[in-house]
């Protein structure tokens, strides 16, 4: 097993209708007013920015993501991550009742020195710690989207 290998799920319910939610997540600029995880953003291009996210443990990961898929109609934002981290993510909004779905994957090999050091003892927690940043990522979405 590759230790500094990770695949994240998350599965976010949303009361807002999927056109409204793929905008929010179109916006990554505007990620750090509701995700407070996500430090800065700073847009490089139309389709490539800089990102700094930290959460609850103390070290910070900065990496340069790229945009390779927009299709509203499919619901699909997809960017290639390159830097502490590298690999994808992507985001897939559905209708669900009355709101949306949005469905995150990510699978990405670690590149920190730090967490490539602690990878083996420090899994669990680096698993948890993705957790608590995803939980308040939605958290501060719902409140978002209530403003927009």
């Amino acid at each position: 097993m590759d230790w500094t290998h990770y695949r994240f799920l998350s599965e976010w319910p949303l009361p807002a209708p999927p056109a409204a939610v793929l905008a929010a997540l179109e916006r990554a600029e505007d990620y750090p007013r509701w995700w407070p995880q996500v430090r800065t953003v700073t847009r490089l291009d139309d389709a490539t920015g800089v990102i700094t996210i930290r959460s609850r443990l103390p070290y910070a990961m900065t990496f340069t993501a790229r945009s390779v898929r927009r299709d509203a109609a499919a619901g699909v934002l997809e960017i290639a991550m390159s830097g502490d981290i590298d690999g994808w993510a992507r985001w897939t909004v559905t209708p669900a009742g009355p709101g949306s779905l949005a469905h995150y994957e990510q699978v990405v090999e670690v590149n920190k020195p730090l967490l490539r050091r602690l990878a083996v003892p420090g899994r669990p927690l680096f698993r948890a710690n993705h957790r608590l940043m995803m939980r308040a990522g939605r958290r501060g979405l719902v409140a978002y989207l209530g403003t927009v």
